[in-house]
């Protein structure tokens, strides 16, 4: 531990923790970056992709595989990625990461054929790795030292404003150039945004971590974490809970309409989904210090698993079926930042980029196959609300596993 001072008042803060002015502009840089990367890389496509189709000519199925590919690539690519992290630190990784992107997404815009649109999609899945929310986390867990879950709130409720901004800006561009040029002009984000506050808003020093070191908490070395029996059940139960929620967000408004809404209605309670992860991140803090690291982790997953079941279950009430949407994105707001702590809370923040990326990649890859995971579900069982409940289980099955996923000595 290390002594500083802020103002008049000392403080205790971990080995490598920012001063609270220091980290308050971290907090600024990536929240910043965050919202123009998450927009750019991922929710720009959720708005130009029936243009795409129509455009190329290219089927559904095929142009929404490529981005799914991308998140495959992403989950692969993440492993060595957090490793890196840990080693020289944020600055380099997302500052290389957003320059990667650029000659990516140019691809992805101009792409002649479907091959190549492949290509840039599964190139820009290597730089999300290195751009989104897993190398942020990481930043923060070492800076933030004891205000990291304040710092990863913030981050996420900030980062959660990209659908809200891009997606719409997105849909404007293509009305008025075409989804090509969207593409382009968002890529100026990248650009004049990204590129530099990563280089000079993350210029803070970065201690290399020694992964054969027992470095982590209660003495172990990240690789005998990483093999231990409680870190495979937390990678199990993220994976899990990834293939559940992502298929429910992804259809949840044909499951609505199946149940007798409008497709404007469902759409909305889509987005007022969003508002129930907003109240959910903003309460973590005091969730997180009301109870113990295997408490929250089955609370929150077994959240996941009612609500969802209470989805496919409930009567055919447009207002009941848009408060139990809220309270599924409530659910799905929390457990964004117990999954950003779960190594933190475990293990401590020494090895977070390696570990961190080893947790994260069979989620990434659950999540990417989710969307197409639903509708076998909902073909297979006959409807929308019967896929629904089968998710509950799978959901259910993951807040089983959380129950086993953290070491004895750190279940206090």
């Amino acid at each position: 531990m290390l002594r500083t001072t802020t103002g008049a008042a000392p403080a205790y803060v971990e080995h490598g923790a920012l001063d609270a002015a220091g980290l308050r502009r971290v907090v600024v840089v990536l929240s910043t970056v965050q919202i123009v990367s998450w927009g750019v890389l991922y929710y720009a496509f959720a708005a130009l992709q029936s243009s795409i189709t129509a455009d190329t000519g290219w089927s559904a199925v095929a142009v929404t595989g490529a981005f799914s590919t991308a998140q495959l690539v992403s989950g692969i690519v993440g492993v060595r990625v957090g490793r890196r992290l840990d080693d020289v630190g944020p600055r380099r990784v997302m500052t290389g990461a957003s320059l990667l992107a650029i000659p990516e997404v140019l691809a992805v815009a101009l792409a002649p054929t479907l091959a190549v649109f492949y290509v840039g999609w599964i190139l820009t899945g290597a730089a999300m790795a290195g751009t989104l929310y897993p190398a942020a986390f990481a930043a923060l867990t070492r800076w933030g030292g004891p205000r990291r879950v304040r710092a990863l709130t913030t981050l996420t409720l900030v980062a959660g404003l990209a659908s809200t901004v891009f997606a719409p800006l997105a849909a404007l561009l293509d009305d008025a150039l075409g989804w090509r040029q969207a593409y382009l002009v968002l890529l100026g984000g990248l650009v004049v945004v990204t590129v530099p506050l990563h280089w000079w808003g993350l210029a803070h020093p970065w201690r290399p971590v020694h992964h054969d070191d027992p470095g982590t908490r209660h003495g172990a070395t990240a690789g005998a974490v990483a093999r231990s029996a409680p870190f495979v059940l937390l990678a199990a139960a993220n994976a899990l809970t990834a293939l559940a929620v992502f298929a429910v967000v992804i259809n949840l408004v044909p499951m609505l309409v199946e149940q007798g809404m409008s497709r404007n209605l469902a759409a909305l309670a889509l987005g007022l989904g969003g508002v129930g992860q907003v109240v959910g991140r903003l309460g973590y803090a005091r969730f997180a210090a009301a109870t113990s690291v295997t408490a929250r982790g089955v609370v929150v997953l077994a959240g996941v698993a009612v609500t969802t079941a209470a989805l496919a279950l409930a009567p055919a009430s447009s207002g009941l079926l848009i408060m139990i949407g809220m309270a599924l994105g409530l659910a799905r707001g929390v457990y964004t930042l117990v999954q950003a702590t779960a190594v933190t809370d475990r293990w401590g923040p020494a090895s977070y980029g390696a570990l961190n990326g080893l947790l994260t990649a069979p989620a990434l890859v659950a999540a990417a196959a989710a969307p197409f995971a639903g509708a076998v579900l909902a073909e297979l069982l006959g409807s929308w609300a019967h896929a629904f409940l089968a998710l509950a289980g799978v959901a259910a099955l993951a807040a089983v596993l959380m129950a086993y996923a953290t070491p004895r000595a750190a279940r206090t």
